[in-house]
């Protein structure tokens, strides 16, 4: 009490407009189920959330179950409109988590439609609905990392042009220029990704009777070690690195092939940009767009066409010299500050900042 007997006065407890705090992003993650097979967003997005850090502040969300069956994927979905924040970021795959949010606050990112390659009929049509139709409806904006990806997305949901924008994926800085001779006689071909559309098979025959050695990186089915051993290929076989065993995969390589049927961007592509291999890709969706004029560009689906790429890399010193040139000014394009920059303002847009 005080003198009086009046009593004493309550602090006030100013309250904190959005102008007076920095905004927070809540990014919604999926929960990985299978560390070889999918690329890392968990990275990619670690690192934009640092680099936001002095403009917005920011948190993960993760579900408790992988997106695996109706019960879970429902549950992932109710669960994240329990987790939104100033700015709710889908970062993909769980697209459907987008549904339940504050359509204005919420932004998704969609890595590419290859699910909706795979599908016909009415399962097609459901997995359109759900993992694209509807999150994109229900999103302030949508996000993709190629022009490629935004044309196909297009085609197949029905929404204003201008709400899906394209954020390429940045290169993380610990890829870097690893100096090495280039073995002529006996290169080390690196291939990343064995899944189907990394178009393996096809490889497999293209190098029949080139004297290389194949070092593979992801799992391999008894069939694909069957196929490359009827090709006569020497190679070896990693899966479940880390990035920095995957980096040095890199770094003892001579060229990096990359010849898929199809992909959302192509990261292996800067990969070998940044640490000075020259790479073999395809010449469909993506792929041209990432690679710009630093990768020879093969059909993945004509084995010859692959089998001259990379017999052009080997045999020509000065073709192969002007790739690595074009791929460390590639790179420039993708580097983590400049993607930052392209989210946060979209972040800003989103707040009217």
């Amino acid at each position: 009490m005080t003198r009086g007997n009046l009593p004493s006065a309550i602090p006030h407890k100013p309250v904190c407009s959005m102008a007076d705090r920095k905004p927070e992003v809540v990014f919604i993650q999926r929960k990985r189920r299978d560390a070889v097979t999918n690329f890392s967003l968990e990275q990619i997005f670690d690192d934009l959330r640092e680099r936001i850090a002095e403009k917005y502040n920011s948190r993960r969300w993760i579900p408790r179950y992988s997106s695996n069956g109706t019960f879970r994927r429902a549950w992932i979905a109710v669960s994240a409109s329990f987790a939104q924040s100033d700015i709710n970021h889908v970062t993909g795959d769980i697209n459907f988590a987008t549904i339940f949010l504050r359509r204005k606050n919420t932004i998704l990112t969609i890595l590419d439609c290859g699910i909706l390659e795979r599908r016909r009929g009415l399962k097609r049509w459901a997995i359109r609905l759900i993992w694209f139709q509807l999150p994109v409806w229900r999103c302030r904006c949508v996000t993709v990392i190629s022009e490629a990806t935004r044309q196909k997305l297009l085609e197949e949901v029905a929404c204003p042009v201008d709400r899906i924008r394209v954020v390429p994926v940045a290169i993380s800085e610990n890829f870097a220029l690893s100096e090495k001779e280039f073995d002529s006689q006996c290169p080390v071909i690196l291939q990343v990704g064995t899944a189907a559309n990394k178009n393996l098979p096809r490889l497999a025959e293209a190098l029949r009777g080139v004297r290389c050695r194949l070092r593979i990186v992801g799992p391999l089915s008894e069939s694909q070690k069957e196929l490359l051993k009827v090709n006569g290929i020497e190679f070896e076989q990693m899966a479940g690195i880390s990035q920095r065993e995957l980096i040095s995969c890199y770094c003892k390589s001579d060229l990096v092939t990359f010849a898929s049927t199809s992909e959302g961007f192509g990261m292996p592509i800067l990969e070998a940009n940044a640490t000075g291999r020259p790479v073999v890709t395809s010449n469909v969706t993506s792929m041209p767009e990432v690679a710009g004029d630093a990768a020879c560009l093969v059909d993945p689906f004509d084995v010859d066409s692959i089998r001259d790429g990379i017999l052009r890399i080997m045999e020509n010193p000065d073709y192969r010299e002007m790739l690595i040139k074009n791929g460390f000014r590639n790179v420039k394009r993708y580097q983590p500050a400049t993607i930052a920059a392209q989210y946060i303002a979209i972040y800003d847009e989103i707040l009217g900042r």
